[in-house]
């Protein structure tokens, strides 16, 4: 010990040594990244010498990273735009652009396969090349001129985002078609009939009848509210008649993707009007808007923009405000194709042979792979991409898919507008996604208006199912301007669209048959009714608001169920007591929500779903009885009042499983980077925050069934008030930079999650950045 003991300090010095080596190499190389990644900051100072610029062009940037551009020109201004969206979400404008494209596998390799060929069958991006080719020249003069501020941004040697380096490219120059498909991957996002379509095919093939399709699926309600009345629309009530093919098939679940309102002055404090938005869609890192105020000649525009895309998407000026949520129009139909085989297909009565086309897949590490993509004179044959294809093959009719779209002209004209005339003028062009946008200006009008291509279809032909491809059920044209439904000063003062259905018994055609639930509808008229004269801080309260209804409807139950046990009576009775406001500190918010998802379990066999969110087919079935509710690994036969017991228990298991007391702790918004979150980099690029609300809240929260979380939800808020313009309010969840390390990162998504906002007003003070025309 005595001859060892030196000989140990020796080395455990020497060991120290070379640790404090390490630790100081590795901090050193840490710091080093650090530098190189705060290089690739953006430039928010000073001045920028850009060639395509005609005069110099003004950026500010206020204390939480909002842009400020003063530009000569529109065609300046749209320049900056692309410029400066470059500078803060180049990575995400990129992966954007190579989802459309169908090219993510060249930069992520085999792992995203299934997905680009399914992006190449559809055809986004020779969409958008056709469109492109279309476009007016005002159109094509603002497309052109924002893809030049990108290709400046890229031209000028300043340091790429880290993805980038990551993933080990550089991007490519931007072109025209590079800008109008993501307009067409948003359209996509919000037309998801061509799914429910073959949902509904699968589910008959399954062996459900038509008349019990109806019972898991039911229509929508005739008592619930509608967009517009027949008094807005001037038509006499009438009895809506039902499509007799309606009884051959059912309405899906329908993705809710947002509110909006709209109230005039005589129901507010201000003798102006109030109008809100919140549209829900992915929560996301970085955040899929960006904050921005637009100058130039002609135009003067504040809101949510969408980078990779020129203009204001939802917003004001100085004279007007809009907002939108999805409509939800049918505007995809799905044909069975009766193949011959060796020689096409059969079309009014002759064999036609199909279109092949070849795509181009790379894939990282050098592989290629050919895709034959078959067309036919609807479109492409999209069940070729499907994982597991029905036995027919089918082929996709879609609106976005035409050769011509002005969408973009649509939302640029909006911009502009100063009237309502201007403002529907401004959306003749537009094609789809259909939405439902609210309207009101400075002179105290308030009006709605649903825009879009509505196919006119055969008589028969409900656009519900899939339908034979042989000719005999193709589209006739599209629905005439004046034929949208829309209204002007509407007598009651007020205008709500949640998603839900937006026209009376009398309207003389259908948008579509499939509608989300009026519950978070009913709740705003429900508060937008409980005050004679309404404020500012009432339309907070509003988008805040998360009590349930759909609670209200299944209290009665509760009260009827026999608990299978102690906890489960005093659970009955507390969730009896409660309000339910699924408040995210509320622990009867976390049980109702467990419940609940037990509850949608009920059919899981006879559907071939683990879950089921249909309410009004629970609560039937929980109020008159139902085939699925007997339990098969039971003795006895139970009640569909025993199954919702049962359903209280395993709730209150899964509770005592999770160890969580409030809402909050398993219900959490999460914030994913689309590929920093498979690297060690997850811990600086995602983010997760405590939320409440569920499904059908007006502040939503929709949920995983199985993780709880939620990856859906209010991806912006606006309220303007038109009495004071510049005392307006808007917000978005995460930040305005797409660099993780910026301090603009995720400095507002505290107060997306605490209800608060930032003022939307043009005057602003901050960083000043001043580009100039190169030489």
């Amino acid at each position: 010990m005595v001859c060892f003991f030196p000989t140990m300090k020796r080395f455990l010095r020497g060991l120290a040594w070379l640790l404090g080596l390490f630790l100081f190499l590795a901090l050193l190389l840490g710091f080093s990244g650090y530098l190189y990644l705060r290089a690739s900051l953006p430039q928010g100072e000073g001045r920028i010498a850009l060639e395509g610029l005609s005069a110099p062009v003004e950026v500010v940037r206020d204390g939480k990273g909002v842009v400020r551009i003063r530009a000569a020109t529109l065609k300046d201004l749209f320049f900056a735009q692309g410029f400066v969206h470059a500078q803060e979400r180049l990575w995400q404008m990129e992966f954007q652009r190579r989802v459309g494209q169908g090219r993510l596998s060249e930069i992520l390799g085999e792992a995203t396969l299934p997905q680009d060929r399914f992006l190449r069958t559809w055809g986004f991006y020779r969409a958008a090349q056709a469109a492109y080719g279309r476009l007016y020249p005002e159109e094509k003069e603002a497309v052109d001129a924002y893809a030049a501020g990108v290709n400046a941004f890229l031209a000028s040697g300043a340091p790429l985002p880290p993805e980038f380096r990551l993933l080990g490219f550089r991007p490519e120059p931007w072109t025209g078609p590079d800008v109008l498909v993501w307009a067409k991957m948003m359209s996509y996002d919000l037309s998801g009939n061509w799914e429910e379509e073959l949902k509904r095919h699968r589910l008959l093939a399954r062996g459900v009848s038509p008349k019990r399709l109806l019972e898991l699926m039911p229509p929508y309600p005739e008592d619930a509210p509608t967009i517009l009345s027949a008094e807005d629309l001037k038509l006499p009530l009438k009895r809506e008649e039902v499509p007799s093919a309606l009884l051959r098939m059912a309405p899906p679940r329908f993705m809710e993707a947002s509110n909006n309102w709209v109230v005039s002055g005589s129901r507010t404090e201000t003798g102006k009007p109030f109008l809100a938005n919140d549209p829900h869609l992915a929560l996301q890192a970085p955040s899929l808007w960006f904050l921005m105020a637009l100058e130039a000649p002609g135009l003067r525009a504040i809101g949510a923009t969408l980078p990779g895309l020129p203009g204001v998407v939802i917003g004001r000026n100085d004279r007007i405000a809009w907002g939108v949520t999805n409509v939800g129009a049918d505007v995809e139909d799905l044909y069975l194709l009766e193949e011959v085989e060796g020689r096409g297909y059969r079309y009014k009565g002759r064999v036609v042979p199909y279109g092949v086309r070849e795509e181009v897949i790379r894939v990282k590490g050098g592989r290629e792979e050919v895709l034959k993509v078959r067309e036919t004179v609807y479109g492409p044959v999209i069940t070729d991409a499907l994982e597991d294809p029905p036995k027919t093959p089918m082929a996709l009719r879609w609106v976005s898919l035409d050769e011509e779209d002005h969408i973009l002209m649509a939302f640029l004209g909006v911009n502009l507008a100063g009237n309502w005339e201007e403002f529907k003028k401004a959306l003749l062009p537009y094609s789809a996604p259909s939405q439902n946008f609210v309207y009101a200006d400075v002179e105290g009008n308030i009006g709605y208006i649903a825009p879009g291509k509505f196919p006119v279809r055969k008589e028969g032909h409900t656009g519900m199912v899939p339908v034979p491809g042989n000719g005999e059920w193709d589209w006739l044209g599209y629905r005439r301007p004046e034929e949208w439904p829309q209204a002007f000063n509407p007598a009651r003062g007020y205008l709500v669209t949640a998603n839900h259905k937006v026209t009376p018994k009398g309207f003389p055609y259908a948008l579509t048959y499939d509608w989300a639930e009026p519950y978070r509808a009913e709740r705003i008229e429900e508060l937008l009714l409980a005050k004679e004269k309404l404020s500012l801080d009432d339309m907070k309260a509003i988008q805040q608001d998360q009590k349930s209804l759909l609670y209200r409807d299944f209290r009665p139950v509760l009260e009827l169920l026999i608990p299978l046990s102690e906890r489960g009576q005093a659970w009955k009775e507390r969730l009896l007591s409660w309000d339910g406001t699924m408040d995210k500190a509320f622990e009867e918010a976390l049980v109702f929500a467990l419940w609940y998802t037990e509850l949608t379990r009920l059919p899981q066999e006879e559907v071939g779903e683990a879950y089921w969110d249909e309410p009004r087919y629970l609560l039937k079935a929980l109020k008159e009885g139902d085939k699925n509710c007997d339990q098969p690994e039971t003795e006895y036969r139970e009640s569909c009042l025993d199954y919702a017991a049962l359903a209280l228990e395993r709730a209150l298991d899964r509770k005592e499983a999770l160890g969580a007391r409030a809402w909050g702790e398993v219900h959490r918004a999460r914030f994913v980077h689309a590929v920093l979150t498979h690297t060690p980099l997850k811990r600086l690029s995602d983010r997760e925050v405590a939320f409440g609300g569920d499904r059908y809240t007006v502040n939503v929260g929709p949920f995983d069934p199985e993780t709880l979380a939620m990856g859906h939800g209010p991806s912006y808020r606006q309220i303007v008030d038109l009495s004071d313009m510049e005392g307006s309010l808007f917000v978005h969840p995460m930040g305005q930079s797409g660099h993780f390390l910026s301090r603009h990162y995720a400095d507002l998504l505290s107060f997306w999650r605490r209800g608060e906002y930032l003022p939307m007003r043009f005057a602003g003070e901050g960083r000043a950045l001043l580009l100039e025309p190169g030489r």
